[in-house]
């Protein structure tokens, strides 16, 4: 009886481990990272440096796979079918997640609900800035001078429904002021294009307006953030002169909808600890991306909030790209 009762026991206490047991070994093989975007830009040298510093963190191998095309919707939708097992990640951008699904109908996933949110790796700074020719200084101008000459000043953009459009309609909105649009194939062309002043203003990512700014030939006039970046600790964000403006774009890491949870964890405290290396740190930030630390349910819920503040913008706009 004894032996029999110790032997239900023994295999009571496999049963319960075993799931966890199931991933203790993780990662056993290589894993990949998909990145659904071309070589060289922001999100592959994000990867980049994550691959690197985890293929020593765990001993195996984390390859980065560039699967760029149909703004990002092919390497998303890869990932959003693969296994959940954790050797299928993704490293992608907030346009993935919470504007393509609502922006393009034919959108092959569910920013949201297909995914399982890892890591929210980091912000990228992004800034408004206009020509030098434009008689503002601060937002507190522009829109005065907005409401002044409705419809008068030219705003250049990466091409409808890029972030730096909606940035341009979340201001146009808020601030009840009427700017028009000049869109541009991707945003370089649309930047010098504002450079030129062919166009007035512009909101981008800093990496592409801070070396005219420094140059004299932009005019820095704010952040789109929630709150002051720690690289431009004196410029003001636009939602302190108009209320409820906030545009963050972030970088973050996902896996397929049912990635397990021990394994969640363990990249997400790999992952932030990544970023927050000074080293890795500084060269982040020498590119205009902040790192930030969030667990992976904050992540969720910063998710969840973005995806419904961009659905309804969009839809409420009638904006579509197909």
């Amino acid at each position: 009886m004894k032996t029999a009762g110790l032997k239900r026991l023994v295999g009571l206490w496999l049963t319960v481990l075993t799931p966890a047991l199931a991933h203790a070994a993780w990662p056993e093989k290589p894993v990949t990272l998909i990145v659904p975007a071309a070589p060289g830009g922001s999100t592959d040298i994000l990867a980049r440096e994550l691959a690197a510093d985890l293929s020593q963190v765990y001993g195996q191998t984390f390859l980065v796979e560039n699967r760029s095309g149909a703004g990002g919707n092919i390497g998303t939708g890869i990932v959003a079918k693969a296994k959940p097992d954790g050797y299928t990640l993704l490293i992608g951008a907030m346009t993935n997640h919470v504007v393509n699904p609502t922006l393009i109908p034919s959108t092959p996933f569910k920013g949201v609900d297909d995914f399982t949110p890892i890591a929210y790796l980091a912000n990228v700074l992004t800034t408004v800035v206009v020509n030098p020719s434009l008689p503002v200084h601060n937002i507190k101008e522009l829109v005065a001078y907005a409401k002044e000459h409705p419809g008068k000043i030219d705003y250049a953009t990466g091409g409808t429904g890029s972030t730096n459009h909606i940035g341009v309609l979340l201001l146009e909105r808020l601030a009840g002021i009427k700017m028009a649009h000049v869109p541009y194939r991707s945003g370089a062309p649309a930047i010098m294009s504002t450079v030129s002043g062919e166009t007035k203003l512009n909101i981008s990512a800093g990496t592409q307006t801070l070396p005219h700014v420094r140059a004299g030939r932009l005019r820095l006039l704010a952040v789109t953030e929630g709150q002051r970046s720690e690289l431009l600790p004196d410029t003001p964000t636009v939602g302190e002169t108009v209320p409820g403006y906030e545009m963050t774009i972030w970088y973050g890491a996902f896996g397929p909808k049912g990635t397990p949870p021990d394994i969640v964890a363990s990249l997400n405290a790999a992952m932030n600890k990544t970023f927050m290396k000074p080293d890795i740190k500084k060269r982040m930030l020498d590119m205009g991306v902040v790192p930030v630390e969030m667990t992976p349910d904050q992540f969720g819920e910063v998710l969840r909030r973005d995806d419904a503040k961009y659905s309804k913008l969009i839809k409420e706009l009638g904006i579509t790209v197909e």
